[in-house]
């Protein structure tokens, strides 16, 4: 399938459940604590997807610009919020993307947008930005399997969605990969062009014209992620660790590891 057949098509991301039930509960509290639902969506890239999405559509007149849940927050009032958490509350379940387990995929995702956060503040860039950027960075996988479950089954049985290699894998048999999809459906969705470029270099930040640092984040923090999921041991990262995005953001191996109090020794 072809990167604008597969933009055209309609998908729903799934939300988890807990987030999405204690997001209800929030709202439905007299008195709503806006810093704890900022902190749930910020959990789930779905919602956040769908906040941003909301946030930057024509009705507000600010597309393009609203980069964040603390953002959009500030614009939308809560009723739009609810109404959102209740559609996310009927739609997809946990289990409705074929060959993927979402639960470690939102964790990963998590993982990545921690580590985004923690990166851009080091390097100087827009903190808020990087962290929705590292939560969705690879909601086109989702889009992906959704849209042609057969085809991503054969791709993952030789190298797993959550693999290092996956984006390169993607580029080789198809032309394109999750970054190029999750950029696709950000520029439909009006999202700040940042991050829409973040996105789309992603795996490989030297390609764009103007270098993006944000998109060196991603690349660093997503390559963290993925390597925490895998387990790898301490001779692996050191293989793995993408140096060339490294030295251009003044950022070597040890400096990534730390952004995260996870313990690498134990997997060494």
């Amino acid at each position: 399938m072809k990167l604008p057949e597969l933009l055209e098509r309609q998908f729903v991301l799934p939300s988890i459940p807990k987030v999405v039930a204690l997001l209800l509960t929030e709202l439905g509290r007299p008195d709503v604590d806006l810093r704890k639902v900022t902190r749930l969506i910020s959990t789930d890239p779905a919602l956040t997807t769908r906040l941003l999405q909301l946030a930057n559509s024509d009705h507000f007149k600010l597309g393009g610009t609203i980069s964040s849940v603390s953002e959009a927050l500030a614009l939308l009032n809560l009723d739009h919020v609810k109404t959102m958490a209740q559609a996310a509350a009927t739609g997809a379940s946990i289990k409705a993307v074929p060959g993927i387990h979402l639960a470690r995929f939102w964790a990963c995702s998590l993982n990545v947008a921690r580590v985004s956060r923690s990166l851009a503040g080091v390097v100087r860039q827009n903190q808020q930005a990087a962290f929705t950027c590292g939560l969705i960075h690879a909601v086109g996988e989702l889009a992906m399997h959704l849209a042609m479950p057969q085809e991503m089954a054969a791709l993952d049985a030789d190298v797993p969605p959550l693999d290092l290699r996956r984006a390169r894998a993607e580029r080789r048999v198809l032309g394109y990969s999750y970054g190029q999809v999750s950029a696709g459906f950000a520029r439909m969705w009006h999202f700040p062009q940042p991050l829409i470029d973040a996105l789309e270099h992603q795996h490989a930040p030297f390609d764009n014209n103007v270098y993006e640092p944000l998109a060196g984040v991603i690349h660093l923090a997503s390559w963290r992620g993925r390597a925490r999921d895998a387990g790898l041991s301490e001779r692996a990262m050191a293989v793995s660790f993408p140096d060339a995005v490294g030295v251009a953001l003044e950022l070597d191996i040890d400096m990534v590891l730390q952004q995260d109090p996870f313990d690498w020794a134990a997997h060494t």
